[in-house]
């Protein structure tokens, strides 16, 4: 029997109900909420809006705990689940006369330290293997900051064909490590978490519920195939329109997708939510 994959639907599409029950937002981070690298004045409002609010927003990359450490302080988010749900970094604040005060990031581990230096040796093994077998390869730029994954370059500073790419994750499987792909990276770990484990683990860590009885509550808005677990288990599910160029890899579609590509698309879902709650449109 041959799977029939619904399709995605215009953001326009999202019934006004499924939006007023949105109470949270989680968000992938390159091409998502970044554009060329960097933020955006109308993604950084949009969540900005999300938080006035009163929205928890929590962005889920593979991108390297240090890396994200800096977005964690400075940008109006709840918190960054990093290296594809293996690091949480918590945003802390302080109440003072003028308000709610930044005061520092919590960072939390899925793995406790002994496991993290046993995997940390192991992962720098493959890492040169990967190196050694696939020409043109490359570490992400991004690497002396990652703790427990590895990252190959493919869009980011580099292009590898997609053979290459295939030859990476065949490798990082060969060797008994878990292997996504995002619009920039091929990530490799060793453990079982991933972008919806880190989900539940920061929900649980942070607001001491259980996310799997409010699935329905969460809007989750991505832009490639590292996304795809995500957009399976939600029930509001966003591309931004750029997921378009991942759609022939993809075996699991966001339910809706914007007009726009990247930050300017997560602005597009900051809006929807928004307007349903009567916060602005």
């Amino acid at each position: 029997m041959t799977l029939v994959v619904p399709p995605m639907l215009a953001l326009s599409l999202w019934p006004l109900a499924a939006r007023r029950r949105i109470t949270g937002v989680f968000t992938d981070i390159d091409d998502t909420l970044t554009t060329d690298g960097a933020i955006t004045a109308d993604a950084l409002d949009a969540l900005s809006r999300l938080q006035a609010a009163g929205l928890p927003v929590v962005a889920i990359t593979g991108r390297p705990a240090l890396w994200s450490e800096a977005f964690a302080r400075s940008w109006p988010i709840d918190a960054i689940v990093a290296e594809n749900g293996a690091v949480s970094l918590a945003r802390q604040t302080a109440h003072t006369a003028h308000g709610e005060v930044p005061v520092g990031v919590q960072r939390r581990y899925l793995q406790d330290a002994a496991t993290r230096h046993a995997n940390f040796g192991r992962m720098q093994l493959v890492a040169q293997r990967v190196l050694r077998e696939v020409s043109g390869a490359m570490l992400s730029r991004d690497s002396p900051g990652r703790e427990t994954d590895i990252a190959i370059d493919h869009s980011e500073f580099t292009q590898l064909p997609a053979q290459s790419i295939d030859q990476v994750v065949a490798i990082l499987r060969s060797e008994g490590m878990h292997a996504s792909v995002s619009s920039i990276h091929v990530n490799g770990w060793f453990g079982d978490h991933n972008k919806l484990t880190g989900a539940h683990w920061v929900v649980r860590e942070l607001c001491g519920r259980e996310l799997q009885s409010e699935l329905d509550h969460w809007v989750y808005v991505g832009d490639s195939t590292n996304d795809q677990v995500m957009f399976a288990a939600f029930a509001n599910t966003v591309g931004v329109a750029n997921i378009r160029r991942f759609l022939p890899d993809l075996v699991n579609l966001p339910r809706y997708v914007t007009e726009r590509g990247r930050g300017a698309g997560f602005a597009e879902v900051a809006a929807a939510v928004l307007a349903a709650r009567g916060d602005g449109s």
